[in-house]
């Protein structure tokens, strides 16, 4: 047996089986271990085990080149959209050895130069952005460096580079088309920061599939952030109009960009004692967790979160394997609407 301070080796768990170091050296390659079969695999692990065998990631990188580590930056973890996203990265990048090496930029500019220079000296193999904005310096400029990068739930605006996000226009029709067939003709929209590509699109979306229905805004505001104190300040805009507070609304529905601002709006709308959805139907978009637990439960879009961590996994070891096809791919998920209480037919 090894000793209990030293660390165990690769020749050791070979010496151990009475095989070669090369077999053992396979099998602990996520890339290789298809190379043996699954009895002497399985036996390999077993040993490693039993011994207290753990990677050298460190000896890893200068033997080949690579960290399996992947960068991935997230604009605000603190944002129910982000976990199941994050799970289905890891889930994505284990088969293959890797592991994500996270960040929270939602600081500052700053801060996510900071965690990318950080990230890069730590030599991640890629990176994987939730945080991009349209037309982002710092993103054009990571990608000169020559780094493999894959956008979630974004795009940079131009097409350069792979992303996965869900189908914002399909979603807005979606929200657009289920209060028109309720018989809501006056519809207004909370949009994202249009400085985020899923602000600008959804926005876009909503326009389109009102124009489809020949129908016009009831108006629209464009919230700074995704966050329920960003609708609550646009709700409250909506209701006040010019300086002059409306005893009724002038519309009878609210389709929000997420479901944080349609949380604010819905905030502002109880406070004023705007019945939803009696007087406003009301839709978010993303459809987090516990929406059905709120008052009304929340009608929302809901949009693939696990998927898209997945796909953006998967899509980024593609390039990092040097697949052919595989630079600038884009990946639209599909959305479904979920329709709960806040919505229903406009008052008479």
């Amino acid at each position: 047996m090894p000793r209990q301070d030293a660390p165990v080796t690769i020749g050791q768990i070979a010496a151990h089986l009475g095989v070669n170091k090369s077999t053992v050296s396979r099998a602990m390659d996520p890339a290789r271990r298809h190379m043996i079969s699954a009895e002497l695999l399985q036996k390999v692990e077993a040993a490693a085990k039993q011994l207290g065998w753990e990677p050298n990631r460190a000896a890893a990188t200068l033997s080949t080149g690579r960290s399996r580590t992947v960068g991935v930056l997230f604009p605000d973890i603190t944002n129910p959209l982000f976990p199941p996203i994050l799970r289905g990265i890891e889930d994505g990048l284990e088969p293959a050895g890797y592991f994500a090496l996270l960040a929270n930029t939602a600081r500052s500019d700053e801060a996510t130069h900071q965690a990318v220079a950080q990230m890069r000296q730590q030599r991640v193999d890629g990176f994987l952005i939730a945080s991009a904005t349209r037309d982002d310096d710092w993103v054009r400029g990571l990608h000169k460096t020559g780094s493999a990068i894959v956008l979630v739930n974004r795009t940079d605006g131009r097409g350069e580079l792979p992303a996965v996000l869900s189908d914002d226009l399909l979603g807005m029709r979606l929200a657009v088309e289920h209060l028109a067939g309720l018989g809501h003709r006056h519809i207004v929209h909370l949009a994202g920061p249009g400085h985020f590509s899923t602000g600008m699109t959804r926005r876009l979306g909503f326009e389109q599939a009102l124009r489809e229905r020949g129908l016009e805004p009831a108006g629209i505001v464009e919230c700074p952030a995704y966050s329920i104190e960003a609708g609550v300040a646009a709700t409250t805009a909506l209701l006040e109009g010019s300086g002059r507070r409306r005893s009724r609304p002038s519309f009878t529905a609210i389709v929000a960009a997420n479901d944080l601002i349609a949380l604010g709006a819905l905030q502002v709308l109880k406070a004023r004692g705007v019945a939803v959805p009696e007087q406003v139907s009301l839709i978010g978009h993303n459809d987090m967790p516990l929406l059905d637990q709120i008052s009304p439960p929340l009608t929302s879009i809901r949009i693939q979160h696990y998927e898209m961590g997945f796909r953006a996994a998967r899509l980024l070891l593609e390039a990092l394997s040097d697949t052919p096809g595989s630079s600038a791919a884009t990946v639209l998920l599909r959305p479904a609407l979920i329709e709960r209480a806040s919505t229903r037919e406009p008052p008479a």
